[in-house]
C-alpha cells in the first residue's frame, strides 16, 4: 500500500536519494538513456510523487550535476597529489576521464542534451548553472597550480567542453567529423589542453 504521508526529513532524504540515483545512472549509462521511470523506481516512488520533487527531468539532471561537482574536484586533486604521477600525466588522465565520462563513471552532457536542458531551465537558473560552472573549473585550475583569473577560466572551461562534446558527438551529431580518428582527435585536444595550462603556470 503507497504511503499518505511523508515527514519533511523523509521527503529530504528521498530527494537527495533521487539525486543520488540520477547521478549514478546518468553516469553508467549517459544523461540521455537515463529516464526519470528509471530514478523514481529504483528509489521506490511514484512518478506523480517524483514530479512534486522536480518538475521536469532537466531540473533533476542540473541537480545531479552539481552533486558531481565536488567529486570531479576531489579527483583531480587525488591524481594530483599521486607521487607516482607527473603534472601532465595527472592532468591527461584526468581529461582524458572525464572525455571517455562514462567509462570512468563521470555524467557528462550531449551538445543535444545542453540544447535542452538550457530551453527548460529558467534564466535564473541558467545563470546559477553557470556561475557553479565557472566555480568548478577555477577550483580546477588552482588544483592544477594554474591562475585562475576569469579569462583562464573561461577559456578552459570552453577547451574541456570542447573536448567532451565533441567526441562524444562522434559520428551521430557530427557525422562529417571522421569517426575513425575520433580518439586521435581527442588525444591531440587533450595534449593542446595540457600545453596550454603548462604554459599558464610557468
Amino acid at each position: 500500500m503507497p504511503r499518505v504521508a511523508y515527514s519533511l526529513e523523509e521527503k529530504q532524504r528521498l530527494r537527495q536519494e533521487l539525486v543520488a540515483v540520477a547521478l549514478e545512472l546518468m553516469a553508467r549509462q549517459g544523461i540521455q538513456h537515463t529516464t526519470v521511470e528509471q530514478i523514481y523506481q529504483k528509489v521506490g516512488i511514484s512518478r506523480s510523487f517524483f514530479y512534486s520533487f522536480f518538475p521536469t527531468k532537466e531540473d533533476l539532471v542540473v541537480e545531479a550535476l552539481y552533486l558531481q561537482q565536488p567529486r570531479i574536484l576531489a579527483y583531480a586533486k587525488k591524481l594530483m597529489e599521486d607521487p607516482s604521477l607527473s603534472w601532465s600525466e595527472g592532468v591527461g588522465i584526468f581529461l582524458r576521464s572525464c572525455c571517455y565520462g562514462e567509462q570512468n563513471g563521470i555524467a557528462v552532457l550531449t551538445i543535444e542534451g545542453q540544447q535542452h536542458i538550457f530551453r527548460r531551465l529558467s534564466p535564473e537558473s541558467c545563470q546559477i548553472f553557470r556561475q557553479k560552472q565557472a566555480h568548478l573549473f577555477g577550483k580546477l585550475l588552482e588544483c592544477f597550480g594554474v591562475p585562475a583569473g576569469p579569462r583562464q577560466v573561461a577559456l578552459f572551461t570552453n577547451l574541456c567542453l570542447t573536448l567532451m562534446v565533441i567526441r562524444r558527438a562522434i559520428p551521430q551529431t557530427l557525422p562529417l567529423l571522421v569517426p575513425e580518428a575520433a580518439d586521435e582527435t581527442a588525444q591531440f585536444q587533450i595534449q593542446a589542453i595540457i600545453r596550454f595550462l603548462d604554459e599558464l603556470r610557468q
